[in-house]
């Protein structure tokens, strides 16, 4: 019986403990957070232990493997202490707030090989993106010219006020880029190849009386190999808009939503769908969490990493941060003739 705790008891860890509770050789030994009260309700409702230090659960709980659910400031040094003590460790996404911070954790896992660590960027077991992923792979598209991404999304100042971290820089790393489209960022870069330049704008139109991070952002990829691709996303949309994904290739177009729709130049059509989603989370997180949790156990005593790890995850990153150091942009006024 593998041996599992859950450091962060937020939103996010609804999933996280779902996917554990599923697995009969799995067994939850504990929980922490450091907010005492939240971690003491989880440990009740789920009749295990509850610690307010993760360096305590990991001394007297002794868990294989711990899930890093906590705001992404602390992603990092819990992992480290993970990695140290001899621990697997699951991060949910980011790999950590700041790029330096994930050179760390790069590092950590490069001076622990026996250690298996991951990170939670799930949305590349979703059955839609496989089924492009390995038709881009086949060599049947022929040459992908490009995409285009857009996450239309809709959060409001209670939003923030919840969970006040999630607003703020030193806390967060930064706003809609590295909170809510790092899973799209990741599933262009990795469908269309490695990104060699970005350029972008990323600004506070909306929320600035609210967060000092972006609610905007717009980006233009270049991929190695010559494709480029356009990227928008916002937490102003009216709604919470389907994400999208574009392909522009030699031989199809390629759509990319809940379902995947391909139009050959020939006419014909290929429809790929995800079927019936259920979660023990939010509608828009998507079904993949509980698939790429299941995996990561199925590999945990392979001798190579997990193929979702700290520097595969860096590159999403990588893009945001390049984006990060041209500033943000604050709402303006537009003149009024007189």
């Amino acid at each position: 019986m593998t041996r599992a705790a859950v450091v962060g008891c937020g939103d996010i860890s609804v999933v996280h403990l779902a996917a554990i509770e599923a697995m009969d050789d799995v067994e939850l030994v504990g929980v922490c957070d450091a907010d005492r009260a939240r971690a003491a309700e989880v440990g009740q409702r789920l009749r295990v232990p509850a610690l307010d230090d993760h360096r305590r659960l990991l001394e007297e709980l002794r868990p294989d493997v711990v899930h890093v659910c906590t705001p992404h400031d602390q992603h990092a040094p819990v992992a480290l202490d993970c990695l140290d003590a001899g621990v697997a460790v699951l991060l949910e996404k980011p790999v950590a707030h700041t790029v330096p911070e994930a050179l760390r954790v790069v590092e950590a896992a490069a001076a622990h090989p026996d250690v298996k660590i991951g990170v939670c960027l799930q949305n590349r077991y979703n059955t839609p993106v496989q089924a492009l992923r390995q038709l881009v792979d086949s060599g049947d598209l022929g040459t992908v010219h490009g995409a285009s991404a857009s996450v239309l999304w809709h959060r409001t100042p209670a939003y923030y006020a919840a969970r006040p971290w999630r607003g703020r820089r030193e806390r967060s790393g930064g706003g809609v880029l590295i909170n809510q489209a790092i899973h799209t960022l990741d599933l262009v870069q990795w469908l269309v190849g490695d990104v060699v330049r970005v350029r972008g704008r990323a600004g506070t139109y909306e929320l600035a009386d609210v967060i000092d991070v972006e609610d905007t952002a717009t980006l233009v990829l270049d991929h190695a190999g010559g494709a480029r691709s356009v990227f928008v996303a916002t937490v102003t949309n009216a709604v919470d808009a389907p994400v999208t994904i574009d392909l522009a290739t030699e031989h199809a177009t390629v759509q990319l939503r809940q379902d995947l729709v391909v139009r050959w130049a020939d006419g014909r059509v290929d429809t790929v769908g995800e079927g019936s989603v259920v979660t023990a989370g939010r509608a828009y997180w998507g079904a993949s969490h509980g698939r790429l949790v299941e995996d990561f156990y199925a590999r945990l005593q392979e001798p190579e990493p997990f193929w979702i790890g700290p520097r595969e995850a860096l590159a999403s990153l990588s893009i945001i941060d390049a984006v990060y150091a041209e500033g943000l942009d604050r709402p303006g006024t537009v003149p009024t003739p007189d």
